[in-house]
């Protein structure tokens, strides 16, 4: 298993609520294919250098966790296609 970690850019506007949310069902993933989830660091909200779909700030949320390579593919699928996600990044540790 390779180690990862990802940088998660979700709207200004999210509640803490919804930003838990999607936080837990990258969790979900990285365990349901055999991972393990290492750290979670929230950043806060932080104005970003340039505006994605019309918005200067965003909340910051690295994560680092273990996975196959099956399951990262999942975790990229559901990051581009969950409402809320401004960007996210996932670079090999």
């Amino acid at each position: 298993m390779q180690s990862y970690e990802a940088l998660i850019l979700i709207e200004a506007d999210a509640e803490e609520e919804r930003q838990d949310e999607i936080v837990a069902r990258v969790r979900e993933i990285v365990l349901g294919g055999g991972g393990s989830w290492d750290a979670l660091d929230p950043w806060g909200r932080k104005k970003l250098s340039y505006e994605i779909a019309k918005q200067s700030e965003a909340h910051h949320w690295m994560v680092q966790f273990s996975c196959p390579p099956a399951a990262l593919a999942e975790v990229d699928r559901v990051l581009r296609i969950t409402d809320g996600v401004l960007r996210h990044m996932t670079l090999k540790r």
